[in-house]
Formats: structure tokens, sequence, C-alpha cells
């Protein structure tokens, strides 16, 4: 398999910095992911991700770090960090930034550690990847929490890239009728290397939270951005057996 994102991050973190990744989606026209925002620090990054880290509490599990940048953030605060990434190259270069503990792995494969935070962002829900996985996801993130842990994690609704039309109940979308409207398929490209296609999944706030407490979570909004963004706080309802 194809690591387009961990060549395009060494190559930045070499000093090999020509172009950015461009990603397209099936519903939307290719856009630029720019490399230096990838290595961003606390002051640049966006309003959600640092309310995220700053209510990070404990041991935390980064999933999907990519280049470290929260790790690094959450290291230097005294955290003791856990960041996995499904890319080698991203490992590489999380641990040449100074990850002090970085694997390579995907998250359904991690097992037999828990934490007081797992973090979850840059679209947090498309590991999910679709929504039949959605289930199966948080009932393997609940076995990697403390009792009293807790999942911050970030999506968006989709809402405003479909038409709408005026319903008796209000405003209603115009989505195609065999899927969730916050399914997408992603491709990714850097330098005349383009991925295959790949589920990513968003989900608006109201589906999220009934599906967490489907599956035994407390489900709370800590922010909510001006582009349908939002953060999400989950922990595991009282009475609720670990799995």
């Amino acid at each position: 398999m194809s690591d387009i994102l961990g060549k395009a991050l060494q190559d930045y973190q070499n000093g090999n910095y020509t172009e950015d990744i461009t990603t397209e989606t099936n519903i939307s026209e290719e856009d630029a992911l720019p490399l230096p925002y990838l290595f961003r620090d606390f002051d640049t990054m966006p309003a959600l991700e640092q309310t995220a880290l700053k209510y990070c509490e404990g041991s935390v599990f980064d999933v999907g770090c990519g280049a470290g940048s929260q790790a690094l953030y959450l290291q230097q605060k005294g955290h003791q960090v856990t960041a996995i990434d499904i890319s080698e190259g991203a490992i590489t270069v999380a641990k040449q930034r100074g990850v002090n503990n970085a694997r390579k792995t995907s998250v359904l494969d991690f097992k037999n550690e828990t934490f007081h935070t797992i973090l979850i962002l840059m679209n947090g829900t498309g590991i999910f990847q679709k929504m039949e996985f959605v289930a199966i996801y948080l009932q393997h993130l609940k076995t990697l929490l403390k009792k009293d842990g807790q999942i911050l994690i970030d999506s968006s609704d989709l809402k405003y890239m479909y038409g709408t039309f005026e319903t008796e109940e209000g405003e209603g979308i115009i989505v195609p009728p065999e899927r969730y409207y916050g399914e997408l398929e992603f491709t990714m490209a850097y330098k005349n290397e383009k991925s295959a296609p790949f589920p990513w999944l968003y989900l608006d706030k109201e589906r999220f939270a009934l599906m967490a407490q489907n599956n035994g979570f407390k489900f709370k909004i800590l922010y909510e951005g001006e582009n349908f963004d939002y953060l999400a706080q989950l922990t595991i309802l009282e009475n609720i057996p670990l799995q």
C-alpha cells in the first residue's frame, strides 16, 4: 500500500518541500492540503484543536498522529503520550520531531493498554470509515479507556454540501438514497502518485450522539465552529460494564 502521506511528511521534514498534498472526494473538487499546516504549533492551530488539547487529561492516546504536532504539545505540557498512525512515514517523522512513543499500527489492532484521554482529531470520525463500522470502533475504543476516561473527537455536518428543499417540517437535503450523506470516498495525491479511493465518514452531531449513547457513552459537545464542525467528548456511562 502506497504511503503518500508519509512520503510528503518526510519530504517536508527533510527540507524537500516543493508541493502540497491534494485531496478529492466524490462530492467535491480537488483541494490542497498544505504540508506546513501538518507541522503547525499550538498558536497556529484552529480553535477547535486548541480546545481539545486543553481538555486532555492524564495519559493520552493520540490516534492518527500524523507529523506529531499535537503529541509534541501534550508532551511539553507533561502528559504521557502514545501516538499511532497507519503511515510508516508519519511515524518516522513524529519520532524525528521528538515524539517519545510513536508506533505504526491501526487503532483496531492496538490492545491491552488504557488511557485517560483518547484524542482523535482532523475529522476524527473519519477513522470509522462507514456508518456500519461505528459501533465496532466505539466498542473497541471503550476497551482502551480507563474507567473515568474520555474520548475527544471532532467531525462536521456536511449538509451544506448538498442541495436543499422545503418540507412541512423544515428544510430537507438532497442526497443519494443509497448512503448516509456523510459517507465519502477520498483520494489523495502527491508528486504524480495517487491513492486508491478510501472511505471517510463525517457524522452530524445528532446522529453521533445517538450512536454514542447506544454504545454506552455519554455524549457532550465541547466546541462548535462556524463551518458546521464540532468537538465532542465521550465518556463511559455509569453502570455500563466495559466490554
